[in-house]
């Protein structure tokens, strides 16, 4: 059976494996970097090394042969490059941008091919010198004749005493189904009263097929004691954690083992400053305060060294950084207000935090985000707040949202009305916001719940009631207009003394429960609305029409009665008192009538207009002789005109 393994656990197993004979550890606190060579940075290919680093020979490509080597920030080999035996090295072991890596195809015999002179080292301290080599080699592409890496490193004073010496011994090539695997391979030194060393790299296989590496991160760091350090004691916590805002007091513990009188220094740093001491905090504890804290990473270590030399940075080693997290606030963006109609769904989503804690009305607290509402109602309008909490459990200020519930359309309107003509009522109707009338006729305003409505005649009103855009609804009221009676009795009427005459009167209007003429003299039916009417004289009658909803109405017609004239052949006008004037009865009842008298030649002797003084038979005042007079008489009203003869007697 096949066993499969993780490419990582490939991975780790293998680095196990090439350390195991060989690394040399520091059981106690490192130092940062005194000197680091990592080759620099820039395009591809870098310049070759200073003299007197290497003796092997520099090319300006890629692909070295046996005895050179190159600068290079990445490794591509091309089919005629080794052709298909190196691995593809994209980046160099930094990770800086573009950073530079130092390419060996080892020279055919073994020898020194790097050395690394460190200058000012602290006296009587122990270093560690470490490298970076990625073994090029495929391993699928091997055969028995390829040669493997094996690195011998020496550390020696300017005047040749050897203080260490480290061989990595056979440096296995990375797992084909890993890929390219950086190792790192360090040796301890002690300076005793040298602080100057010297360290060179012996290529101790031979080369002409394979004993192909790469070399990158060369340092030097002081090794030193265990440093055990916490908070509030040296078994405390490594971390803590504030939120942005907030007050807070440390007190940061250390202890180093196995050493006398040691010296100490505490660092500090941020995103905004590198490690830098503390000044006057050289004892063993610091503490430390925040005060509305702002959110950063604030990391604190002690530095130690022997004696008075912690003021050289380059003899001190450092205990594991205690971090405080200045967590920020969750920022909140604003949640827009919403409007949302009654029965859909309500969704209110806050961002920036971790968690989230709703409140609103009618709603538990509760955790959900987006926060939804299915079937909203009415009582779910109002306030809604909501608290985020990032992560780290910094707490955000309350966030708000205004929500508006538009409720549902609940048409209802006024009651059918009936009104008279002329006359006005109110409608009203309710249940939503906005409000639309058809037809608009007969209506003071069209877009209100209670306009006055004034219709000429019966008509059914829709009001179309909505709430902005959610539902509607429609409903209709009918307005009864009943006309008013109307009395019409007729055209005037003239009639001579002892004719008759049709009253003709009509009667419109709704409800019309009775009708009569008054006053009933000389009326056949009064009830009747063309009775006979045979008056004796001038008279008005009124014809009355009654509604039962819309009151009364009243018409009235004249009939004209002119009486019989009766004309005297003769009077004498003597003085006698006795038939002195020509006194024509009834003529008075025609004030428009013309009265021309004429005598025998032709001559006009009289003449009235009406006859309110009847004639005396003087012309002018003087008496007119006995005689044979004519007369011409025009009643007017297209009437015949009456003529005839009339005698004066003396």
């Amino acid at each position: 059976m096949r066993l499969i393994f993780p490419k990582f656990l490939l991975t780790i197993v293998w680095i196990a494996f090439a350390l195991s004979s060989h690394a040399q550890t520091c059981s106690g606190s490192l130092g940062d970097p005194v000197i680091k060579e990592d080759f620099g940075a820039g395009p591809n290919l870098g310049p070759a090394l200073s003299g007197g680093i290497t003796n092997m020979q520099y090319v300006a490509n890629n692909c070295p042969n046996d005895g050179q080597y190159t600068i290079a920030n990445s490794i591509v080999p091309p089919g005629n490059c080794h052709p298909y035996t190196w691995y593809n090295v994209p980046v160099d072991h930094t990770g800086n941008p573009n950073g530079y890596m130092m390419i060996i195809n080892a020279s055919y015999e073994p020898s020194v091919f790097f050395f690394q002179r460190a200058n000012g080292l602290c006296p009587n301290t122990t270093y560690e010198f470490s490298a970076y080599i990625l073994n090029l080699i495929i391993p699928s592409l091997l055969t028995t004749n390829y040669t493997e890496p094996n690195i011998t490193f020496s550390i020696e004073t300017p005047s040749g005493q050897v203080l260490n010496t480290y061989s990595t011994g056979t440096i296995q090539p990375s797992p084909y189904n890993v890929g390219p695997v950086w190792v790192k391979y360090p040796i301890y030194f002690t300076t005793t009263s040298v602080t100057d060393v010297i360290v060179k790299m012996s290529n101790n296989a031979p080369g002409g097929n394979g004993n192909d590496f790469i070399l990158d991160d060369i340092t030097f760091r002081a090794c030193g004691p265990i440093i055990q350090s916490g908070f509030g004691s040296i078994n405390g916590p490594a971390k803590q954690s504030l939120c942005e805002g907030s007050n807070a007091n440390f007190t940061l513990t250390a202890n180093v083992v196995g050493t006398n009188s040691p010296s100490y220094q505490w660092q500090y740093s941020n995103s905004t400053t590198s490690w830098a001491d503390i000044q006057g905090a050289t004892g063993n504890s610091l503490n430390i305060s925040f005060t509305n804290a702002k959110p950063d990473v604030y990391q604190y270590r002690l530095g130690v060294s022997n004696g008075s030399v912690i003021t050289d940075a380059a003899c001190r080693v450092y205990a594991t950084p205690l971090t405080v997290y200045v967590n920020p606030v969750p920022v909140v963006p604003a949640i827009p207000p919403q409007t949302i109609c009654q029965g859909h769904q309500l969704q209110l989503t806050a961002a920036g935090g971790a968690t989230y804690t709703w409140t609103g009305p009618n709603v538990a607290s509760t955790s959900q985000n987006p926060l939804i509402i299915n079937n909203v109602t009415v009582a779910n309008a109002g306030v809604y707040t909501v608290q985020a909490v990032s992560d780290s459990g910094c707490v955000a200020p309350p966030m708000q949202v205004q929500v508006s519930v538009i409720p549902q359309v609940v048409a209802a309107v006024n009651k059918d009305v009936t009104i008279c003509a002329g006359e006005n009522t109110q409608l009203t109707a309710s249940g939503g916001l906005y409000y639309k009338w058809t037809p608009s006729t007969g209506l003071d305003h069209d877009d209100i719940p209670n306009p006055v409505a004034t219709p000429l005649q019966t008509t059914a009103y829709v009001v179309h009631v909505s709430n902005g855009g959610c539902t509607d609804s429609s409903k209709s009221v009918t307005v009864t207009v009943n006309q008013n009676p109307v009395a019409n009795a007729g055209k005037p009427i003239t009639l001579y003394e002892g004719q008759s005459a049709i009253l003709n009167g009509t009667v419109t209007g709704d409800n019309i429960t009775s009708f009569y003429w008054t006053p009933a003299t000389f009326l056949s039916d009064p009830t009747s609305l063309t009775p006979i009417a045979s008056p004796t004289r001038d008279i008005t009658y009124t014809l009355t029409a009654v509604s039962q909803t819309c009151g009364t109405s009243t018409s009235t017609v004249f009939v004209r009665v002119y009486e019989n004239i009766s004309i005297p052949t003769a009077f004498s006008p003597n003085n006698d008192g006795i038939n002195d004037r020509w006194d024509i009865a009834k003529l008075v009842s025609y004030p428009q009538s013309s009265v021309l008298v004429y005598d025998r030649y032709g001559q006009q002797v009289f003449q009235s207009i009406g006859y309110a003084k009847p004639w005396d038979g003087t012309i002018n005042g003087s008496p007119l002789p006995a005689g044979t007079y004519y007369y011409i008489i025009d009643l007017k009203d297209n009437k015949p005109k009456l003529s005839g003869w009339v005698a004066i007697i003396r």
